[in-house]
């Protein structure tokens, strides 16, 4: 246990600079929250200590905890739903106005923010995310803007996805995306990206899922983990002879679809079953 020195009030005149001082100590502290870092063997436990009475000014929910009708008796917490590093800068905010928020972090940080009810906290990280959002984080950030009910978060990422599709589905996060997500991708009309790209890097969304099971997939599964509401968002027709070929040699597309791209510009009108126009990007490349 840390030692205190005893006089420790005197060169701290003000309320705000004691109540700083009392961040992360186990001086006069009443509760204990544990975490747990990492997974399997390399899981650790660790524990911070704080004081009721400044978490419960500083978050409804922490009030009710430890003041209201289901009090909390016990003086150690333990939080499955959160790691050191973010509970860490929940409670340096309650406790001194001040946050450490990172990359790494921020998204954690506003979930919590959200679930103690601390809106200026939760104002605080949605600015930072605002301000460093792009093309390599936004399928980081667009999901958890969408849980949390972040309406201009979620505009803003599907702008950074439309302007800078083609990097963005580059980047790491993009291989990490649900199926419901990766559809919404790909029936955007305003996606600034060339056709044969955007199949390429759904290709690569599918073999990396296939990877984590260990197969090697063909064309066929891939389409089956894609599902036929991608494909069918896929503008195959606006393709080149050359890359249509490409798309061919995947063994992606079934039979009849192959007859009905070799029709297309025999008979205007018969339908093909894929879109047949350009995506209109609202972004102009200079």
């Amino acid at each position: 246990m840390e030692i205190v020195d005893e006089n420790w009030h005197t060169p701290r005149p003000t309320i705000k600079e004691r109540i700083s001082f009392m961040f992360n100590k186990d001086h006069l502290s009443d509760v204990k929250f544990v975490v747990f870092d990492g997974d399997g063997e390399n899981e650790s436990r660790q524990m911070i200590p704080a004081h009721k009475f400044i978490l419960a000014i500083s978050s409804p929910v922490f009030e009710a905890m430890f003041y209201g009708k289901l009090v909390e008796t016990g003086h150690t917490i333990e939080l499955p739903d959160c790691d050191y590093e973010s509970l860490l800068e929940l409670f340096r905010y309650m406790y001194s106005d001040e946050v450490n928020l990172s990359g790494s972090n921020v998204m954690k940080v506003l979930y919590l923010a959200k679930k103690c009810m601390v809106p200026s906290l939760a104002n605080k990280c949605v600015k930072y995310v605002f301000e460093h959002l792009d093309a390599s984080n936004v399928f980081n950030v667009l999901p958890c803007a969408q849980k949390y009910d972040e309406k201009l978060l979620v505009d803003k990422c599907w702008k950074v996805i439309d302007e800078d599709a083609e990097a963005a589905m580059k980047s790491e996060s993009f291989a990490t995306i649900d199926r419901s997500l990766l559809e919404a991708v790909v029936e955007r009309n305003t996606l600034d990206i060339a056709e044969l790209e955007l199949f390429n890097r759904l290709m690569e969304w599918a073999t990396k899922k296939f990877e984590e099971q260990g197969i090697v997939a063909d064309g066929q599964q891939k389409r089956r983990i894609l599902g036929e509401r991608v494909i069918k968002s896929i503008h195959f027709p606006i393709m080149t002879e050359d890359e249509f070929s490409f798309v061919l040699r995947s063994g992606i597309l079934r039979l009849g679809e192959v007859i009905f791209k070799a029709d297309i510009n025999s008979v205007e009108n018969r339908p093909v079953g894929f879109p047949k126009t350009k995506r209109s990007s609202r972004f102009k490349r200079c």
